[in-house]
């Protein structure tokens, strides 16, 4: 009888599942996760950028800013007024000391609206300054 008793719990023991690998797995997986979704940026609207032909792509531009048609100003998917944009530079220049600002205007946007948003750029102590635009002839 002590027989079929220290077998059971042998058996018993044997068909319990070690979960430790996969929570292993599944906090990498997280780890992963937050690292690659903090550094994507996006500006927060498409816009049609005018032709250029001294086009130089940025790969490594942090702080993306969009200018609509009707001259609204977008910085990380936020419409921002234009007295606040020189504080959401200093915010994100805050995160990431070494970040360049593209500025992306649409054809339809003033100049105006551009002038303002790369001062508020420089007035941030942002030396690196782009303003995006599309491959041309």
């Amino acid at each position: 009888m002590r027989r079929t008793i220290i077998g059971a719990q042998a058996e018993e023991e044997e068909t319990e599942i070690n979960l430790t690998p996969m929570l292993d797995v599944v906090f990498i997986m997280l780890i992963f996760f937050i690292v690659t979704a903090s550094f994507i940026k996006e500006a927060g609207i498409d816009v049609r950028r005018p032709e250029a032909s001294a086009v130089v792509p940025k790969p490594k531009a942090n702080i993306l800013v969009a200018i609509s048609a009707n001259n609204e100003i977008w910085i990380d998917r936020k419409n921002i007024d234009k007295r606040s944009v020189k504080a959401a530079f200093e915010r994100l220049l805050a995160e990431n000391p070494e970040g360049s600002v593209v500025i992306q205007a649409d054809k339809e946007a003033y100049t105006e609206t551009v002038v303002i948003v790369a001062d508020a750029a420089r007035q941030a102590k942002i030396t690196r300054v782009s303003i995006s635009g599309e491959k041309g002839d």
